[in-house]
């Protein structure tokens, strides 16, 4: 059933009306959500922020101490070297040249620097790190006991257990934090994209509010004085119509007309 324009027009005028009515009650009430809501996001961004901060820190930490001992661990390989070639060295226990401490540490530190890995696989290596780090104090005990004048060597070695310690400390830490900041990341985005949908419904609102009254009197006056063409805002609505009942096409026949040539022209083409 084909709805006639004064039916149409009414229906519009109807809803303009409603809208004008209803909108100040949609607006107070998402001026109230939008208040609630800031504060939580204040404090979302705000954990995130200092969460992301603590994360940076222990890694400046893990990264400061990694390096300290890399350093050290280059220079206790050149002095053991120095040491084995001079005699100065005693093996005194056969497991430690077989074991080969210094190159385990090495293969670990390049794992945890190069590799990808998810964090239960780091704290594998790290868990590794501490036994290894714990065999090298006993040696280190052994050592210094049996040649006082390997001191120097050992000292050294001391210092670079006590940064991988650290390091190891610092990456634990780093990476419980990881894992606490995840959910404070997820509520965050959350709590930022229902304030954004809110504000934006708050602003389609009053856009509708402040064009009622226009949109109000447009109508009432096409009730009024009919659809053909009133003046300025007044455009013609029922020309199309008017053409049709005239013989002419429709927008959309000439449309449907227009496809059909250009796939006709199409083939001739091929």
């Amino acid at each position: 059933m084909e709805m006639r324009p004064e039916q149409l027009a009414q229906a519009l005028l109807v809803r303009r009306q409603v809208l004008k009515q209803e909108l100040p009650g949609v607006i107070r009430n998402l001026e109230a959500e939008e208040e609630s809501l800031e504060p939580r996001v204040k404090r979302a961004v705000e954990s995130h922020r200092k969460s992301n901060e603590k994360v940076a820190l222990l890694k400046d930490e893990r990264n400061q101490s990694q390096e300290a001992a890399t350093k050290i661990l280059v220079d206790v390989k050149d002095s053991r070297e120095k040491l084995i070639d001079s005699g100065g060295m005693v093996n005194l226990d056969p497991s430690w040249k077989k074991e080969k401490l210094l190159e385990q540490l090495e293969e670990i530190e390049d794992s945890i620097q190069t590799s990808a890995l998810d964090h239960r696989s780091e704290r594998k290596l790290l868990d590794r790190r501490k036994k290894i780090l714990g065999e090298n104090e006993k040696w280190l005990k052994s050592r210094k006991e049996s040649n006082p004048e390997m001191a120097r060597f050992i000292d050294s070695r001391r210092e670079m257990v006590s940064s991988y310690r650290k390091a190891d400390t610092a990456h634990r830490k780093m990476l419980e934090a990881v894992s606490k900041a995840q959910p404070l990341h997820e509520k965050k985005i959350l709590l930022t994209a229902e304030l954004r949908e809110i504000r934006r419904q708050m602003d389609r609102a009053r856009e509708l509010l402040d064009q009622s009254d226009i949109a109000i009197e447009h109508w009432q006056r096409r009730l009024e004085d009919g659809f053909g063409e009133l003046g300025a805002g007044y455009r013609d609505l029922m020309i199309s119509k008017n053409k049709v009942s005239s013989g002419g096409r429709s927008s959309f026949a000439r449309g449907r007309k227009s496809e059909k040539n250009l796939k006709d022209n199409r083939g001739e083409e091929e």
